[in-house]
């Protein structure tokens, strides 16, 4: 291939990786140990927060009050746009049932997870569309009780706008607790809560981790990494607005990479020229974020065609990818290995992050080259199920019986040949491993 690298990240995003294992296996182990109290005192700690931890139904309705009807309306939009599309995917999903051979009948059931706890960042900034797309895609996935977890401001406790989210989307219990110990009281049944089957949502790298130690005895939706975007331009695309996108996602955090693949050189280096304007431009919250993640972890990459476009970021199997390019029919069929797709200029990452519908919990740092993002599918269990007549069992245990014996599993063998001489008392059968 012949990659050029206009602009090369001088990092990764393991570049300032902390080891917290130590740290959040502590936590878990002490609030495992000291059960509500201890998780409380964590709360103090780190939250410096001493309120209700369950909120109450009156709780809930102050801080509705406190939203504004436009931002309600807004978050009404969001909430109805991901429950049609996960309504939709939840349909993907069906029971089935097949005779597998004459007499034995096979089949698939889809089952949700009981108890779902869904973890809403609400530190540096307030993720009220967290709140959407982890409590909306369990409500739709059928599961019996959801708890939304988002972490409490001193003084203030959890940021309105997310207790309505959730309110709205669904959740049975609102929880004001934070960090490891938010996730560790939903995993251990804290505060009267169901044990949590499943964790999703995105958080620090202390969630994170915890959701890494804990996986396993829970599940979870996956181990999330920095947020990461790859914008697929040709010389049809706008440079604004590419080096726009570009810096929307940057503002994510200081280890966010953003990509550039282009076949176009003049492209490549006017949106090299416009960024860094459009980076003193925003807040300065915003602005200190962006700064370091273009400086440290962006990469402008030239490419010879479209194809060498696509390997390219197949290779990087982006979190967000958005193609403004010709032909986007080309595009939605070549690319393989993605969280989330953006065809055309006329939508973009924000779109999917806030309100189109689809999820924006999704696979970081290359991991989608194997999973995709968060959907109704994670709360479900696809478990099987046989049933059979004697004359269908007839062929499969003999089967059994043999393959059992040459892998020198003998009471496996032998729970073939007791159904073998039950039902078929008057024939023989050659059941050796070598017959």
């Amino acid at each position: 291939m012949t990659r050029e690298y206009l602009k090369k990240a001088t990092l990764t995003s393991t570049s300032h990786a902390s080891d917290v294992h130590e740290t959040v296996q502590g936590i878990l182990a002490d609030i495992e140990a000291g059960g509500d109290k201890v998780a409380m005192d964590y709360a103090a700690k780190f939250d410096r927060y001493e309120g209700n931890i369950i909120l109450t139904p009156e709780e809930i309705a102050a801080a509705t009050a406190l939203v504004p009807d436009k931002l309600k309306r807004d978050i009404e939009f969001a909430h109805a746009n991901v429950r049609r599309f996960a309504e939709a995917q939840r349909e993907t999903l069906r029971d089935i049932e097949i005779e597998v051979v004459p007499g034995l009948i096979a089949g698939q059931k889809s089952i949700p997870v009981h108890a779902a706890g869904c973890y809403v960042p609400g530190g540096r900034y307030s993720h009220i569309a967290s709140a959407i797309m982890t409590v909306t895609t369990a409500k739709v996935a059928g599961c019996q009780h959801i708890v939304a977890c988002s972490p409490p401001r001193p003084g203030v406790g959890v940021a309105p706008a997310i207790i309505y989210a959730a309110h709205v989307c669904g959740a049975d219990v609102i929880m004001a607790m934070g960090g490891v110990q938010g996730v560790a009281a939903m995993t251990f049944g804290l505060f009267g809560l169901p044990k949590a089957n499943i964790l999703v949502g995105p958080g620090n790298q202390f969630v994170a981790e915890a959701k890494r130690i804990l996986f396993g005895r829970v599940g979870i939706d996956m181990i999330a990494g920095p947020t990461d975007s790859l914008v697929l331009a040709d010389a049809t695309a706008d440079a604004m607005v590419v080096a726009t996108d570009l810096v929307g996602q940057a503002e994510h955090g200081y280890n966010s990479p953003v990509w550039l693949v282009t076949d176009h050189r003049p492209l490549a280096e006017e949106v090299m020229r416009l960024v860094p304007d459009l980076i003193a431009d925003l807040p300065e919250v915003n602005r200190d974020n962006a700064a370091a993640a273009w400086r440290d972890y962006a990469e402008v990459i030239l490419c010879a065609d479209r194809e060498e476009m696509a390997a390219t970021s197949d290779d990087y199997a982006p979190e967000h990818l958005t193609v403004q390019a010709e032909d986007l029919d080309w595009w939605l069929g070549r690319l393989t290995c993605y969280g989330s797709l953006f065809l055309g200029e006329e939508t973009t990452v924000a779109f999917g992050d806030k309100a189109s519908g689809t999820n924006h919990v999704l696979p970081t740092s290359g991991a989608a080259s194997y999973t995709g993002g968060l959907s109704v599918h994670k709360y479900m269990k696809i478990v099987t199920w046989q049933r059979a007549t004697r004359e269908g069992a007839k062929p499969v245990a003999e089967a059994t019986a043999r393959i059992s014996r040459l892998e020198g599993m003998e009471g496996h063998a032998r729970t073939a040949d007791i159904r073998l001489r039950k039902y078929f008392p008057d024939e023989t059968f050659d059941l050796t491993a070598n017959g």
